[in-house]
């Protein structure tokens, strides 16, 4: 029988060590909030293929919509002959986003989309300046590298910088940086930088993700809007991480009331199969002249087929809801760890629906980063059966992505491992 080990083996004989894998287990299927390896042990899944199986792993619904539409055909190019799914997906997207007059385009990965609403922007403002934050992950093409936040691993030795793209911090309280300090550094960027008359886009996640879950406060992304009027600036809400029932809401960005011009997504919208796409104002949307916009699998059909039925789940099965009650059982007991002298010192505990996360520190009390204990309990969730990621510009965050479909009893056990992964037997593993 093939084993685990040996995979690893194979993996590192076959495959460029740039692409990083964070657990060594290799899956042999998955159903729900549940994932088998090739060697029959069974997981707790607490990371749903970074934010991308929100429904589930094999919801009925979505794989009966695919094997449907595999049925009929898989591919035929929506630049070449159009097709229903492309067309009804971006009517049920353009319906739920929170724009007005809004228009929908598919790509495959959620670079593609980020990258894409920069150069709609451009194309809308005919500028070329983008404004994005510490801490932020945008994607790996050239582009979006020079867009995220943070140095390594994503950019690698001799990649030069892209010209016109500037960074400021993103606002976290309690490790020094405060909305105030953000606005000063943005109107610093617009006189030693770029003059708000070159800039096309300032680009934001409202909840960071790779960059530990943060989330954007209401005032500030009330302010950031204000201040793109006001300079006839793209605002650009990443929701790639954030988006399809996550945070509470079908996009995150209704948390706060405000309508951004271009919204991307990807990640939970195809249910596990690729898809991305923007939404965005018409006006702006309709600045790239046809042909500018798309790509060979763009708005693949077998995914758009996915994504509808998606939407459907979300709808159907209350996963909005769903995912505010996840995240107040997850706050609740991480509250609790935080209390026990028994576990690794927790600093800051924040969630925003089922998109939950806690620091790791050195001192009880306190915030002083440790991403070495990070590491071990991580590691040591592995070995009871939960599988984790984390994340972080100080690389000390856990993030807890459950499916938003789990079973209670999954998410109590999941959680219940997570707390013996912080205790000291989760340190010895570390050692």
């Amino acid at each position: 029988m093939t084993s685990n080990h040996d995979l690893l083996d194979r993996r590192h004989r076959a495959v460029p060590r740039g692409v990083a894998t964070a657990s060594p287990v290799f899956v042999d299927r998955a159903q729900n909030g549940e994932i088998w390896d090739i060697e029959g042990r069974r997981y707790i899944d607490f990371a749903s293929g970074i934010a991308v199986t929100n429904t589930g792993h094999r919801h009925p619904k979505v794989m009966a919509a695919a094997a449907a539409q595999m049925d009929r055909f898989a591919h035929v190019a929506f630049q070449v002959t159009g097709y229903e799914g492309y067309v009804a997906l971006a009517e049920r997207l353009n319906a739920l986003a929170p724009i007005a007059d809004a228009r929908s385009v598919f790509f495959t990965t959620g670079a593609e989309a980020t990258e894409n609403a920069v150069k709609i922007a451009r194309a809308h403002t005919r500028r070329s300046g983008v404004i994005a934050f510490t801490g932020a992950f945008h994607g790996r093409t050239q582009l979006t590298t020079a867009m995220t936040g943070k140095a390594v691993p994503y950019r690698t030795p001799g990649m030069p910088a892209a010209a016109g793209i500037a960074h400021v911090p993103f606002p976290i309280p309690h490790h020094g940086v405060t909305e105030e300090d953000s606005l000063r550094a943005l109107a610093h960027v617009f006189k030693a930088d770029m003059d708000p008359s070159e800039v096309a886009a300032i680009v934001i996640e409202p909840v960071q993700g790779e960059g530990g879950f943060y989330q954007a406060p209401l005032s500030f992304m009330q302010r950031l809007r204000e201040i793109c009027t006001a300079h006839g600036i793209c605002l650009v809400a990443d929701e790639v991480q954030t988006g399809f029932a996550r945070t509470g809401r079908v996009f995150a960005i209704e948390h706060y009331g405000i309508e951004p011009d271009l919204i991307p997504i990807a990640k939970a919208l195809g249910g596990g199969f690729p898809i991305s796409g923007v939404i965005g104002r018409a006006e702006v949307m309709d600045s790239v002249a046809p042909g500018g916009l798309g790509g060979t699998y763009g708005g693949n059909p077998i995914s758009c087929a996915a994504a509808l039925a998606v939407l459907d789940v979300i709808e159907e099965e209350g996963l909005c809801a769903r995912a505010d009650a996840i995240g107040q059982t997850m706050v609740q007991r991480l509250h609790q760890f935080r209390q026990s002298n028994s576990l690794r010192p927790i600093g800051d505990v924040r969630g925003l629906g089922a998109m939950v996360a806690f620091e790791l520190v050195r001192e009880r009390g306190g915030h002083e980063p440790d991403p070495d204990a990070t590491k071990a309990v991580t590691a040591a969730a592995l070995d009871a059966g939960l599988i984790l990621l984390s994340c972080g510009y100080y690389a000390n965050t856990i993030r807890l992505l459950a499916p938003l479909t789990i079973a209670d009893a999954h998410l109590h056990e999941g959680l219940d491992m997570l707390e013996e992964a912080l205790k000291d037997k989760g340190m010895k593993a570390a050692q």
